[in-house]
C-alpha cells in the first residue's frame, strides 16, 4: 500500500514504515500528525484518486526530529571586475515516521 500526499507545496509518495524529510512542520518531538490532503491511495487491488483530494482519508504519522537541511552555496560573479559574493543557506526540515494510512 502507498500513498501521495500534498504537504508544504510538495508531494510525497510514501508507505507505511517510511521515514521522510518535508518542510519544516510545527509540533513537539514525539507528537502524532494527521495529512489530510491526500491525492492517491492505493492498495493491493483498489486505486483511489481525489478530486483534488480524497475527503475522509487520513495518514497518521509521528514527529521524530527537527534538524537544517545540507548547506547550498550561492555564489554571485563577475568576470574582470575582482567581485564575487558567496552566500550560504540551510533549509529547516522535519524528519516524520508515517504509521498509518486510512481510507
Amino acid at each position: 500500500m502507498y500513498a501521495i500526499f500534498h504537504n508544504g507545496g510538495k508531494q510525497y509518495k510514501i508507505t507505511i514504515g517510511q521515514i521522510i524529510h518535508i518542510d519544516k512542520h510545527i509540533g513537539h518531538i514525539g507528537e502524532i500528525i494527521n495529512f489530510t490532503n491526500i491525492l492517491v491511495i492505493f492498495s493491493t487491488n483498489v486505486f483511489y484518486v481525489g478530486k483534488p483530494y480524497i475527503l475522509g482519508a487520513k495518514i497518521t504519522a509521528k514527529l521524530i526530529q527537527h534538524k537544517k537541511n545540507t548547506k547550498i552555496k550561492i555564489v554571485k560573479f563577475n568576470r574582470r571586475k575582482h567581485y564575487k559574493k558567496i552566500q550560504g543557506h540551510r533549509q529547516l526540515c522535519t524528519i516524520v515516521k508515517i504509521l498509518d494510512i486510512q481510507k
